[in-house]
């Protein structure tokens, strides 16, 4: 059982609000995460939701920033979320760019050096950590969902693909669809994974869903004033990819709205009401 130390506790809606570290087997180093633990988690296991962030951010953003609590309250969910790469690996140039490295592991496992030896997000995620929460945890271990932002939404949309006996529910708000075809998935793909462009379709939602990849249902929100829209995210090929193999999708465009957490905490709830209802 993993030796976890509490870094902070937090009251929070009858909740709590809890900020963990420990030793990582998967990673190799120190792993921080965050938990929110509703009122209806003191008296039984409740359905848990695994946040994932985005490019620069940390275990803290998603909890600070969306406003979720109140709604997971509400809904007896638990919410679950992780720092977005390792850190303090000593690589070379870990914290030369802000959208590679440090604060952007891309939700996957490095296979090439020196990346290999800790950048292990994946692995990280359905493994190490999915046991943490529904060990150490009152979360069901049969009702696990998961959603995120931005690069996180690319990582949810596709363990959710890769995984479906893990999570049960899955959404995103702003997410990258198609890394393969973008600037941001490009450079982190070439870096983590090497020449071979078709060990990248693993980690790409739009080529997922081509490959013959199933979930029960997609919801997608993606604010019209994202300045990443046009250059970085493509919801456009998912869309299409979707239409093509019979994939459920729900992908809803939001005028004016940008790709910030203003964004995300504007339709939080309905993410979080959605899962409630796929997770039962």
């Amino acid at each position: 059982m993993a030796t976890l130390e509490i870094r902070n506790l937090h009251r929070c809606f009858d909740g709590t609000q809890g900020y963990y570290q420990h030793t990582s087997a998967i990673i190799g180093l120190p792993m921080r995460f965050s938990v929110y633990q509703p009122p209806q988690a003191k008296s039984q296991r409740v359905p848990v939701v695994f946040f994932l962030a985005g490019l620069t951010c940390t275990e803290e953003t998603f909890m600070i920033k969306a406003g979720a609590q109140r709604y997971a309250a509400e809904l007896g969910l638990m919410l679950v979320t992780m720092d977005t790469s390792p850190r303090q690996t000593d690589i070379p140039g870990e914290t030369d760019n802000w959208d590679f490295g440090a604060g952007a592991g891309f939700y996957l496992d490095a296979t090439q050096a020196p990346w290999s030896q800790h950048y292990r997000m994946e692995s990280y995620i359905t493994q190490e950590l999915q046991k943490i929460i529904t060990g150490q945890f009152p979360a069901d271990p049969n009702r696990i969902g998961i959603f995120g932002h931005s690069m996180g939404g690319h990582g949810a949309l596709t363990l959710a693909l890769r995984y479906p006996e893990l999570f049960r529910s899955v959404s995103a708000f702003a997410p990258i669809c198609a890394p393969i075809r973008c600037p941001w998935g490009q450079k982190a793909f070439h870096n983590y994974l090497g020449e071979d462009q078709q060990s990248w379709r693993q980690y790409d939602a739009t080529a997922l869903i081509a490959a013959g990849h199933r979930v029960p249902e997609l919801l997608i929100d993606q604010g019209l004033n994202d300045q990443f829209l046009t250059e970085q995210l493509h919801p456009h090929r998912l869309e299409n990819a979707c239409a093509a193999a019979g994939q459920k999708l729900t992908l809803r465009y939001h005028q004016d709205y940008d790709h910030s957490y203003y964004f995300i905490s504007t339709f939080i709830d309905g993410h979080l009401k959605y899962h409630r209802e796929q997770l039962g």
